[in-house]
């Protein structure tokens, strides 16, 4: 469905990218993702799953390398259309997109401060692959430790008697890796390398953490089962377990005197993708329930004529726009400056992933009953925004941490 695009300033190039994600989105993620929907999550990531046909698709198409810059392989996008085309992939599949957005997340982190042999050995690999056999993942989520580790700033990050599932110490050239990240490990029981986010040193908390680029293939790496779950069933999770795994010590990314300051940027590109991944599904709970509401008879009239059909409509479109904007705004601000304001991704996170959830929640109320039915796409729409409200970070916690920034950042008036 196409929609009045509010940015005057979008370019031919932009529109074509808008669209060519578009219809991949339409034609490969939309029916993989619905069969996915209805498999164990041991069948989504079996040899003959339709899950490696959209992989192998994806990555021929270079979107496993939206996010890396152009100079080591990746997609020459700016950083509005790295957002546009996310969004329309959202559009598609929520847990698809994810998949593919932490699939690059090794290659990722590791282009912000590149060693040689980081270029060398992870990020050209990863961005020359065509076939889906290199794929990454984001290992910070731990069994005790979730949205916590992702309030940089906040007084419990620095808390010294808060310890991690998850450490890594020093022996000469190599970093000792011992502890486990939790089942939920975006992509965790299929990548083939982590960006591991791990604690370095204990007396300063969160904050005295380390980010190793890890291949997953080393001796002692271990995987727990794919997780069973009510959202995004076609987004492959799970555990990773570490027993004393070496690395060198060129795979650090980052120690504990920048590791703060790295998740601090991290979030301020992840938090406004989600607000993108919500407006992602908000627009598809909008367009579901506009094409239900003109088709379906009630009363002996099309649902659409009624007046509180129409206000609903018109607040569900009102949430996809706002939504857009701030993700825009957000992530493009955060691309392009050495400082980035996190608070405001985390606003296009949670304004994003609440727009979404609110939409599918109405989209329902329109279909009544057929939309419980897993006939119906919205169905599906619900259980993925529901995840977003908690996924790469709860909202309750992100707007607590965000908003002690806030007050010590700002002027008092």
């Amino acid at each position: 469905m196409d929609f009045l695009e509010l940015d005057l300033n979008l370019s031919d190039d932009d529109i074509a990218l808008k669209k060519a994600a578009h219809k991949f989105a339409k034609e490969v993620m939309r029916p993989i993702a619905k069969e996915l929907d209805d498999m164990t999550p041991e069948q989504v990531i079996a040899p003959d799953s339709p899950f490696w046909d959209f992989m192998r698709k994806a990555y021929e198409l270079g979107y496993h390398a939206i996010l890396i810059p152009s100079s080591y392989g990746g997609m020459d996008l700016t950083s509005l259309q790295q957002l546009i085309i996310f969004e329309e992939l959202c559009w598609g599949s929520s847990g698809l997109a994810v998949q593919l957005a932490v699939a690059s997340f090794p290659a990722f982190v590791a282009s912000m401060l590149p060693e040689d042999d980081l270029v060398e050995n992870i990020i050209v690999p990863y961005c020359e692959c065509r076939d889906g056999s290199i794929r990454g993942c984001w290992g910070i989520t731990e069994p005790d430790h979730g949205s916590d580790t992702l309030v940089p700033g906040y007084p419990s990050y620095r808390d010294p008697a808060i310890r991690a599932n998850c450490v890594v110490t020093f022996d000469g050239d190599e970093c000792v890796i011992n502890g486990q990240k939790s089942s939920w490990v975006s992509g965790g029981t299929i990548a083939t390398h982590c960006a591991l986010y791990c604690q370095a040193d204990p007396s300063m908390g969160h904050a005295g953490g380390a980010l190793l680029v890890v291949p997953l293939d080393l001796p002692g790496v271990s995987k727990g089962k794919p997780l069973n779950k009510l959202g995004q069933r076609d987004l492959n999770q799970g555990e990773i377990f570490f027993d004393n795994v070496r690395v060198p010590k060129s795979y650090m990314v980052a120690g504990p005197e920048a590791y703060e300051a790295m998740v601090e940027i991290t979030l301020s590109a992840t938090t406004a993708l989600m607000g993108a991944l919500g407006t992602g599904i908000a627009r598809a709970a909008f367009e579901e329930a506009l094409s239900y509401a003109k088709g379906r008879v009630q009363g002996g009239k099309p649902l659409i004529e009624y007046t509180h059909i129409k206000m609903r409509l018109f607040h569900m479109l009102k949430r996809v726009e706002t939504s857009r904007l701030i993700s825009r705004a957000a992530y493009v601000y955060n691309q392009n400056t050495s400082t980035p304001v996190e608070e405001y991704s985390v606003m296009a996170k949670i304004h994003g992933t609440e727009a979404a959830f609110k939409n599918t929640h109405e989209a329902i109320q329109i279909f009544g009953g057929n939309g419980m039915a897993k006939e119906y796409l919205i169905e599906k729409l619900f259980r993925d925004a529901r995840a977003t409200l908690i996924e790469d970070g709860s909202n309750d916690t992100l707007a607590i941490a965000a908003g002690h920034k806030i007050i010590e950042t700002y002027p008092r008036y």
